[in-house]
């Protein structure tokens, strides 16, 4: 069964937010047809919150601490997997490979800039990581009365 976690599905809903309405707005200037941009983002909605929320939960497991570097890296990877997505997605409904690929390849800079502002800002929230500061505290604690020794 899989482990739900309050943090990564708030981080979820929050960049889906943001992302669906970069994808209705680019499609929207690229296709010049609203329903069709609506269409795209809607289906995106779906796709990009179930490769968000896994995206989320191996980069939880992740080694890098260090804020930007881990930031920059889940930007870029993060990125990757999202334009491969908006680029089938426009392709299918679009009916044309040209379209996708001129969606999913300007979203990249949107996108990236828009995500590397929410990573910043979940990064300084502590929503959701009440047993994980608690666990670090303790942790601390346990240390200082080790040196204390």
């Amino acid at each position: 069964m899989i482990k739900l976690s309050k943090r990564h599905l708030a981080k979820t809903i929050t960049w889906r937010i943001l992302g669906t309405i970069d994808t209705i707005v680019l499609s929207w200037f690229i296709l010049g047809d609203f329903s069709m941009a609506f269409k795209i983002g809607g289906f995106e909605l779906i796709t990009k919150m179930l490769l968000y929320y896994f995206h989320e939960r191996l980069w939880f497991k992740s080694k890098i601490i260090e804020s930007n570097k881990r930031h920059i890296f889940k930007t870029f990877s993060w990125r990757a997997i999202g334009t491969l997505d908006t680029i089938i997605l426009s392709w299918i409904i679009s009916g044309n490979p040209l379209a996708g690929l001129k969606i999913g390849g300007s979203e990249v800079g949107t996108k990236m800039i828009l995500y590397y502002l929410h990573e910043k800002l979940w990064y300084r929230i502590n929503f959701g990581l009440d047993k994980r500061l608690k666990r670090m505290k303790e942790k601390r604690g346990m240390a200082q009365k080790m040196n204390q020794i």
